[in-house]
């Protein structure tokens, strides 16, 4: 008999008489309510090369790739060099196995060393951790530091961070008994901050560029939220923002965090993501997950090794920083690359185009009769243009044709029917622009009758 068996058949008897289960199999047979009893239509056995053509088929019937789109409101179109699957696709780091443990290659640790060392130089923070899920999960575990750090149990949340991240996060505060505050906005599209909204606050939350694209005043939120004694936390949903705006850090923020799917991710259909946070010196040992640090081994060389793992795997639970946080290494490797494909001279120019490509589209909207810019703030690569029809039909129609309009802001915002957020980034041509601009003008008068 070969390998080791931990249970003679008088032991697993035993225990199967002290639960009550007749056989092994019996605790693995579907309960009848469960079972499923309908015809599955699926295709018979086929070979290979047969296979692959049916799976093509079948991602050729997804229609949104090839559409033109104006969508953005937190899933970014962006230039993919090669190189980000070249290298993340090589068997060294495309493993099935979660790469966070202690005993994880150099290579991987050293790739999120350099991972956290881009999100620092970008935020301007002292340490970041070694990723997270996304960006709605990061902005729950800012949070959780700012509850950490001051023992308060009340958080502000300004209505300009993405609506689904303000979801999360009201779901994670019922069960941890958070009292969230929820800041609205002024007619130019930013965050208001009275004083007497953020007392006893532990932390406010404010994004910028925010949700309807406009770019906030961060310094001053972050002084109106020191004075009532919490910590302003830096929310980016558009991480491309980060090339050529104040860095969270100069920006007076405790906590910077967000989304990075921008750097060398696809949208995907909503996923896999990757999140990123990172702080000051002061609050590193409150940060979630794993931290990846430089030594010397005992040869003197450089190495790389888990410096701290404030998960609940790794220490008492009562102790841990978090226990829903994890690592999106293979994410993090991709925008690691990208980072260093593009490097920073790169980051800045892409960025500058989107900027660029942004003001063209709202010039060419605003230039039609009944449309205008919602609100007067400054702007990053997505704007809200109101409308003089319903958005939610002016992009029910254009998808019809082929076109993401946008999005409608009334899905999040009651009784903003006639805003839309539109995007345009380094793969918005102008001939894009241009098509569009004829394309709403033409069917405007349509739409108001439809």
């Amino acid at each position: 008999m070969s390998g080791y068996a931990p249970h003679t058949e008088r032991d697993i008897q035993a225990m199967l008489e002290v639960i009550g289960a007749p056989s092994l199999e019996a605790l693995s047979s579907v309960p009848d309510g469960l079972e499923l009893r309908a015809h599955l239509d699926l295709p018979p056995p086929m070979p290979e090369s047969q296979a692959f053509a049916h799976l093509r088929r079948l991602a050729e019937a997804n229609q949104a790739a090839r559409m033109t789109s104006f969508l953005g409101a937190g899933a970014y179109r962006h230039y993919r060099p090669p190189a980000v699957s070249w290298f993340a696709t090589r068997s060294e780091f495309l493993t099935a196995y979660t790469p966070y443990q202690a005993e994880a290659s150099q290579g991987t640790l050293q790739a999120i060393y350099e991972w956290q060392t881009y999100i620092s130089l970008l935020t301007g923070m002292d340490v970041s951790n070694a990723s997270l899920y996304d960006g709605a999960t990061a902005l729950v575990e800012g949070v959780i530091m700012a509850l950490h750090a001051t023992g308060k149990r009340r958080v502000a949340v300004s209505l300009g961070v993405h609506p689904m991240y303000r979801a999360v996060l009201a779901t994670y505060a019922a069960g941890m008994g958070l009292e969230v505050r929820e800041l609205p906005m002024d007619e130019r599209g930013l965050t208001v901050c009275e004083e007497q909204a953020l007392d006893g606050v532990s932390c406010l939350a404010i994004q910028s560029p925010n949700f309807f694209g406009c770019i906030e005043d961060v310094p001053t939120a972050a002084r109106a939220v020191h004075a009532a004694g919490g910590l302003c936390i830096a929310v980016t949903a558009e991480a491309l923002a980060l090339a050529v705006l104040q860095t969270p850090r100069e920006a007076g923020a405790d906590i910077a965090l967000g989304e990075a799917q921008s750097f060398g991710l696809p949208v995907g259909y909503g996923g896999p993501y990757v999140g990123f946070i990172a702080t000051t010196r002061e609050h590193v040992r409150r940060l979630p997950g794993r931290l990846v640090g430089e030594t010397r081994d005992v040869d003197g060389r450089r190495a790389f090794v888990l410096t701290l793992q404030g998960r609940e795997q790794h220490i008492r639970r009562e102790l841990a920083t978090s226990n829903i946080c994890t690592n999106q290494a293979l994410c993090a490797l991709m925008a690691t690359v990208y980072l260093a494909t593009v490097g920073s001279h790169g980051l800045q120019a892409i960025a500058a185009t989107n900027l660029e490509r942004a003001r063209r589209l709202r010039d060419a909207l605003c230039a039609l009769e009944g449309f205008s810019q919602t609100f007067a703030a400054p702007f990053f690569n997505e704007v809200c243009i109101r409308t003089p029809v319903a958005a939610e039909r002016l992009a029910a129609r254009f998808y019809e044709k082929g076109i993401l309009a946008g999005l409608p802001l009334s899905r999040f915002y009651p009784g903003r029917d006639n805003d839309l957020l539109v995007c345009a980034t380094e793969l918005t041509s102008p001939e894009d622009i241009a098509r569009f601009a004829r394309a709403v003008a033409a069917e405007v008068p349509h739409a108001a009758v439809a």
